[in-house]
């Protein structure tokens, strides 16, 4: 492991590490309570496991995903990867963005209304990250790279100064019955990055591959700085979750919140920063937290503006940046909470198929798997998962549709059906 191998790692982990990732695991915590174990373990799964699998598995394949979704099919390939670009982008996480800083660094100041506020905000929020995405510079580079490791210095002291507070409070009360561990995996969705490996993964193997590598080389240090930014993450994610489990809210609290139709994982940070520290602790993280949204936004916008540029030349990097930065602008003021909850519904169609794609590309390392199979496993996942977020009514009858996995069992069937189907039409061709 070299110094490259670090450096990459790093990368890798800013890259992850959204600041809107923050509020999932303190709000999958105060809901799990004295299960919080079993539910992080399956955020972890989802949150961690699956992107880190997701980079890895793609340093195997000469041109990445796409090259090797354009051989399942070129149109598969197009759709499926313009949903995954949407959904990072205008419509989920970008918005998310700017509904996450409004609600982390001025919402909690406010007094009454906030719709005005919220406009205002997200108006200088969105006009900062067009003007610096229509003229990208090292400044972005530079001024992400001092918010990171603030962000994660404030994270550090705020999670070592509430565990000697908590480790004495009892675990809050569970609020679901539901499966813990499923619970958590399917809110590990939300990170949206196993949906950012596969459209990233360019980035990492390109940064190592810059190093003059080998392919043996390649694959091994894209897995060591796969480690070191699923570790970063797995601790982070773990250290949240716990102190949502120990934050006991009062009646009045959980009123406000659903009065003010505020993100519960947003007001558990905004809380436990103004007990730790005082006002003066949550307005530094408000700033910073604000800020390393802000870089997000930009390399979001340019990300998504550019891979339709190469889709379709024929409308301009500029016009595709500012018609997603409006979309964003727009969604954004629906406010955080209706920006997550629309974002369920898409993620419980992506994921199951990013996660089939993931899984059928790793087998594919070790056993040959027959175009067949893999083309039949993934359209079943796909029509399912459809089905079943559109309400259809036979998927409700469907096994482990209560922990929203009913799509597993199809995607087994395709893969077996479709390999021995290859064999017998290979056997008459």
């Amino acid at each position: 492991m070299n110094k490259n191998t670090f450096i990459v790692g790093f990368m890798l982990f800013a890259i992850f590490f959204g600041a809107g990732n923050l509020i999932f695991p303190p709000k999958l915590g105060l809901e799990s309570g004295e299960h919080i174990w079993l539910s992080a373990l399956g955020f972890i799964v989802t949150g961690v496991g699956l992107p880190l699998l997701g980079i890895i598995v793609s340093a195997f394949y000469s041109g990445g995903y796409s090259k090797a979704l354009k051989q399942i099919h070129p149109w598969f390939s197009l759709f499926f990867l313009s949903a995954i670009y949407l959904s990072i982008g205008p419509f989920l996480a970008i918005p998310r963005t700017a509904a996450t800083s409004f609600e982390i660094a001025l919402q909690p100041f406010l007094q009454g209304e906030t719709e005005i506020p919220q406009l205002i905000f997200t108006s200088l929020f969105f006009i900062l990250s067009l003007w610096l995405a229509l003229s990208p510079s090292k400044m972005v580079a530079r001024v992400g790279s001092i918010l990171t490791p603030a962000l994660l210095i404030s994270i550090a002291a705020l999670v070592i100064k509430v565990f000697f507070a908590l480790s004495d409070v009892d675990y809050v009360s569970a609020t679901t019955t539901e499966s813990m561990f499923f619970k958590g995996f399917v809110s590990g969705y939300l990170t949206m990055d196993a949906l950012a490996s596969v459209a990233f993964s360019v980035i990492v193997i390109s940064a190592i591959q810059s190093k003059g590598v080998n392919q043996k080389q390649l694959v091994q240090q894209t897995i060591y700085a796969g480690i070191i930014a699923a570790g970063a993450l797995a601790l982070i994610y773990l250290s949240l979750a716990w102190i949502g489990s120990k934050s006991h809210l009062s009646e009045q609290a959980l009123a406000y919140v659903q009065e003010r139709n505020l993100d519960m994982g947003t007001y558990l940070l905004n809380d436990i920063a103004q007990q730790t520290f005082g006002e003066l602790g949550r307005m530094i993280l408000g700033i910073i937290v604000t800020l390393a949204c802000l870089t997000t936004s930009i390399g979001l916008i340019v990300s998504v503006s550019e891979y339709f540029y190469e889709i379709y030349h024929k409308i301009s990097y500029k016009i595709y940046a500012l018609f997603f930065t409006v979309i964003s602008f727009i969604i954004a003021n629906q406010g955080l909470s209706t920006v997550l909850s629309k974002s369920v519904p898409v993620l419980l169609v992506l994921y199951p198929i990013a996660i089939t794609v993931i899984l059928l590309m790793f087998i594919n390392i070790f056993i040959n798997l027959p175009l067949l199979a893999q083309r039949l496993s993934i359209g079943l996942v796909s029509i399912i998962s459809l089905c079943s977020v559109l309400g259809v009514n036979f998927t409700a009858q469907l096994p482990l549709k209560a922990y929203s996995m009913e799509w597993v069992i199809f995607s087994i069937i395709g893969l077996i059906f479709g390999y021995f189907l290859d064999i017998i039409v290979r056997k008459r061709a």
